[in-house]
């Protein structure tokens, strides 16, 4: 089935994205708006992009009719966080989806402790097992009030209990029990079944045999 995402509606595309790109981690973001107000709310278009240096990507949706406050928060104040989201904290994560007023503190709301940051004004969520303290690199309108921001991670938090090796920067991942988005409302996954694989190196690869490929 052929979709031509320049024509299709903008459900059917959400559809289509949230259906096939799974799973997608979860960047819990903390921001804080010019006032001082403390924003907090999940986003699943996310992802890091490199290490050199750390970089990571927020695809920030539309809101009714304005810009969600996140997007509006890190275009005003060029900083966030982005907590990450542990099974233990699922519930408390999606109190902070709500649809609250902008004067409104989330964190408060889901009953979760806002714990300072060493870098950046917004605060970190002290429940969650990892947070990234982050500094705005460059942020890009990619449509009616949706935004995509790229930030600089300037500092990372990591729950002492999964650290395996400080000097080595050996984190036990299984045990930090993170969760991922799915398909349609509502549906999450856990990072439980997993498996292994070897990359392979090319002079394995000849060693053993196999057809070289390239053009035919």
């Amino acid at each position: 089935m052929l979709f031509d995402m320049e024509t299709l509606d903008a459900a059917g595309r959400y559809k289509i994205l949230t259906a096939t790109v799974t799973p997608r981690p979860i960047a819990w973001v903390t921001t804080v708006s010019e006032d001082g107000v403390v924003n907090a709310a999940p986003y699943s278009f996310f992802n890091v992009l490199g290490h050199e240096p750390p970089t990571l990507a927020l695809g920030l949706l539309a809101g009714q009719g304005r810009f969600k406050d996140t997007a509006t928060n890190i275009l005003a104040t060029g900083e966030f966080v982005v907590n990450l989201v542990s099974e233990a904290n699922a519930a408390a994560m999606n109190v902070t989806c709500i649809d609250a007023p902008p004067e409104i503190d989330e964190l408060r709301l889901a009953g979760l402790t806002a714990a300072p940051s060493h870098a950046v004004r917004p605060p970190r969520i002290k429940e969650s097992p990892v947070s990234f303290e982050c500094r705005t690199l460059t942020s890009l309108v990619t449509g009616p009030r949706q935004t995509a921001v790229i930030g600089r991670i300037v500092r990372a938090h990591v729950d002492d209990a999964v650290i395996q090796d400080k000097e080595r920067c050996h984190i036990d991942t299984p045990a930090l029990q993170l969760i991922g988005r799915m398909h349609g409302s509502g549906w999450y996954a856990r990072c439980s079944d997993l498996f292994q694989m070897d990359r392979p190196s090319w002079a394995e690869w000849q060693r053993n045999g196999h057809p070289p490929g390239g053009a035919g």
